[in-house]
């Protein structure tokens, strides 16, 4: 998802999704969104539809 899907998902700010997200990726030490999806998918967190 974009940072404005998100956005609109969540009902936060535009402001607040670059921060959870910029936070996610420092923590998991991921490189970018597509590691964050695969990391997701690694460990459960989500289901392949």
């Amino acid at each position: 998802m974009s940072n404005a899907d998100i956005t609109r998902e969540l009902v936060i700010s535009p402001a607040t999704t670059k921060t959870h997200v910029s936070r996610a990726l420092t923590k998991l030490g991921a490189r970018d969104r597509a590691h964050l999806v695969a990391l997701a998918y690694q460990h459960g967190l989500v289901d392949p539809a």
